[in-house]
């Protein structure tokens, strides 16, 4: 038998104090700085991504209702379910709730229990990024990779925000690092199982999208990877079994339940998963045939109502502050680091390494920029991580080789190039920070000569350029992410930066992206407003679209020129711009509605005594209500309002079975006029009496006319 020494116990206090240490200090190779600097990186994206958090309140109501009823209900949790009574699901697979659903299961509902996991998400987003580049470049490479992934301005938007996009960001950044990993050891099928099962759940995050990068990745360890083909091959093919298997398992639940006791699938026309994949969120993304969206069904052709596609997309006024500021700077610097690591061995993991973030950055900017259906300007955070591993890594292997004039030059160019792109980009809001464009223009034209004269002779002067150059081409999304984490943002559609800097996309007809995103076709444009973002309202034709706490009225109809389907008339139920989940929406389409004191009350009267205390057309029109009682509210038709459910048959056996209390007037009748939600509310139109709750209409669905 052991006998413990008395020392025992302090040799574990030294063994627990020196995990402290190594936490501190990192690896003993290390330079002392290292360590401190990374956890100085994930402390300030920290600090800065909670920031203001509350001033977005439930960010996007559509998303925040489903996490409301996750909280609620297991079932609800399990499907992704917009209500606790389980009526009809998200457009999307519930991955990307389970965290909120969680926090607010653990600490309630409120603002920062569903926006907390969206920001712990970016900080370990930067903080596997800074582990992949560091891995191969060295600590600064994956220090400056984290530090232009923070201060992307759609990163910090997306970060903070509660859509599927952080989940995704994050596990596609997981899944490239697990490959590389891979790839740097014949033995690596325990990472590209790993990558498998990333893709797997990044799948049921944001479905086919999560597959964009799997393309260059299989290629890349295929070719690159060690150990002899047929060995390779079989690791490719376990990794996709555990990604089957890690997507698969909630698909094959969802389509074996009997469809009669599970939600319906929202976002399809024939209650399937694998509709909703293949069709709305797949196919249909590339060539606009989406039945059900907004102005969906319509085909392709230059971006439908959905902006110029083509080679610049990612370029432009709309979208090019979002994401592009050192777009350029990692296009350049993907071409230098191939052509330094082209001669090196077949397996070569710097070189690997960069046709696998080169490959991801290259096959999600084609897609993103010629796909012809639905697109958002947030959509591209996905190339964030992308960007900033190319910028890391490109700039750590130039250093190294800046006694070569290729280097040299190389890094002179990407500097000159970042400066006067992002004086170009600043020069789109040219009332904000005037003075900011061309200091960033003189000082990336002077750390572009001295990298070029003096980096390769002195490296101190070097650093001092290189360090220059560095805060000249993120000066300007450092600013942008500065004023986005300084408003709240709020609806189905937002953007980063300042006001006016998402005004440039034009949809059909001519017509002007407004500044959430959305757009005013026939060539009438959008005023006032701030991306979506509490504070000032819309400007519409017939009316006013009020911001978060701007008040106003809401417009009359729609603008001529909306796309094909939209609904033509807009909630009457609800007000927007008080409290959390008002403002910056199309109506009850884009966001949620806020509720007053009168009308809560009225819904939360005997409300345990209905299964849903309403229903609404579309689901943001009752998301508001929903997250304002905290009770089930019925959303007809699912987002849009065009999902044939429920049907008008089984909303009459509901009615007579007393289980929903009101409906909500408004919400335009589903898209088109003529469908599932117009049918339902022609009946209650015809059927019920119509009751003045706080200025709003109702329709008690428990009196008859």
């Amino acid at each position: 038998m052991t006998t413990l020494s008395p020392t025992a116990p302090a040799a574990h206090a030294a063994t627990g104090s020196g995990r402290l240490a190594r936490l501190w200090r990192g690896r003993a190779e290390d330079a002392p700085w290292v360590r401190p600097a990374f956890l100085g990186l994930l402390v300030a994206t920290t600090l800065l991504y909670l920031w203001n958090l509350s001033a977005s309140g439930y960010a996007n109501s559509f998303y925040s209702a489903a996490v409301q009823a996750g909280g609620e209900s297991w079932k609800a949790f399990f499907f992704g379910s917009l209500d606790a009574a389980n009526a009809i699901t998200v457009d999307k697979p519930p991955a990307a709730l389970w965290p909120m659903a969680l926090s607010v299961r653990l600490f309630g509902l409120g603002s920062w229990q569903i926006l907390v996991p969206e920001v712990l998400m970016g900080v370990g987003t930067v903080a596997v990024l800074y582990a992949a580049v560091r891995r191969r470049f060295g600590a600064g490479a994956g220090l400056i990779a984290g530090a232009v992934l923070a201060l992307t301005p759609v990163a910090a938007l997306m970060f903070r925000f509660n859509n599927p996009d952080a989940l995704l960001a994050l596990l596609m950044t997981v899944a490239v690092y697990c490959v590389l990993r891979a790839l740097e050891q014949e033995k690596g099928a325990k990472w590209l199982v790993w990558a498998g099962v990333a893709f797997g759940f990044a799948f049921l995050a944001k479905t086919l999208q999560a597959f964009l990068i799997l393309p260059p990745l299989a290629l890349v360890y295929g070719v690159c990877a060690p150990g002899a083909l047929g060995r390779r091959i079989g690791q490719l093919a376990l990794a996709g079994l555990a990604m089957l298997v890690s997507a698969g398992w909630w698909v094959a639940l969802v389509e074996l339940w009997p469809a009669s006791s599970r939600p319906y699938v929202g976002g399809s026309q024939n209650n399937s998963f694998l509709e909703l994949t293949f069709g709305y969120n797949g196919l249909g993304r590339i060539n606009g045939n989406e039945t059900g969206s907004v102005g969906g069904g319509r085909g392709g052709g230059q971006g439908g109502g959905w902006g110029e596609t083509g080679i610049g997309r990612m370029f432009n006024d709309s979208i090019g502050g979002q994401i592009s500021w050192l777009l350029p700077a990692a296009l350049i610097l993907l071409a230098a680091g191939l052509v330094v690591t082209w001669r090196a061995p077949r397996t070569d993991t710097a070189r690997s390494a960069f046709l696998a973030w080169g490959g991801s950055l290259l096959i999600t900017l084609a897609v993103f920029s010629f796909m012809a259906g639905i697109f958002h300007e947030y959509y591209t955070v996905a190339l964030a991580p992308y960007v900033a591993a190319l910028v890391g890594m490109g700039a750590a292997v130039l250093w190294e080789e800046r006694t070569r004039w290729f280097a040299s030059a190389a890094l002179a160019v990407t500097v000159v190039a970042t400066a006067w792109w992002g004086w170009t980009l600043l020069g789109r809001t040219p009332d904000w920070l005037p003075w900011l464009r061309w200091a960033v223009l003189v000082s990336g034209a002077v750390a572009a000569l001295g990298l070029l004269f003096s980096g390769r002779t002195d490296r101190r002067l070097g650093l001092a350029v290189a360090g220059l150059g560095l805060v000249s081409g993120l000066a300007g999304p450092f600013a942008y992410t500065l004023e986005t984490v300084n408003a709240g943002h709020q609806g189905s559609i937002v953007t980063a930066g300042p006001a006016g800097a998402a005004m440039g996309g034009r949809g059909p007809g001519g017509g002007r992206m407004f500044e959430g995103g959305g757009m005013f076709p026939g060539g009438q444009n959008g005023q006032g407003g701030q991306n979506g973002r509490t504070g000032g309202g819309q400007q519409m034709p017939g009316g006013q679209m009020p911001g978060g706490q701007g008040g106003g009225t809401l417009p009359q109809g729609m603008p001529q020129g909306m796309p094909q389907g939209m609904p033509q008339g807009m909630p009457q139920g609800a007000t927007r711009g008080e409290g959390p989940g008002g403002g910056g929406g199309m109506g009850g389409l884009l966001n949620g509605s806020s509720v007053g004191k009168e009308a809560k009350a009225a819904l939360l009267k005997d409300a345990d005594d209905y299964t849903w205390v309403a229903a609404a057309v579309g689901a943001q029109n009752a998301a508001g209500y929903q997250l304002a009682t905290e009770k089930p509210v019925m959303a007809i038709g699912g987002f849009n309002g065009s999902d044939p459910s429920p049907t008008l048959d089984r909303f009459k056996q509901y009615v007579a079975d007393g289980k929903i209390h009101y409906f909500v007037s408004g919400g335009g009748g589903g898209m088109g006029g003529n469908g599932t939600s117009a049918q339902i509310t022609a009946w209650v139109q015809d059927t019920f009496e119509t009751v003045t709750i706080g200025g709003s209409a109702f329709y008690d669905l428990t009196r008859e006319k």
